[in-house]
């Protein structure tokens, strides 16, 4: 079976969906190394950030 970034990075989390086509092309190019690294990563800056992140808020 070969490996399927997309699969792996949304399976993480990762809302590779909201990407553009070609983004998403080079994602899925992506090796399963290169996968890991950045799972890894996504891991390391979740376990680091607030209960509550920042949001936009636009008032009239």
């Amino acid at each position: 079976m070969t490996f399927d970034a997309l699969h792996a990075l949304r399976e993480a989390g990762h809302p590779v969906d909201l990407l553009a086509v070609e983004q998403r092309s080079v994602l899925s190019q992506l090796t399963e190394l290169e996968v890991r690294v950045l799972n890894s990563i996504k891991g390391r800056l979740e376990a680091v950030a607030g209960e509550v992140e920042g949001q936009d808020l636009k008032l009239l």
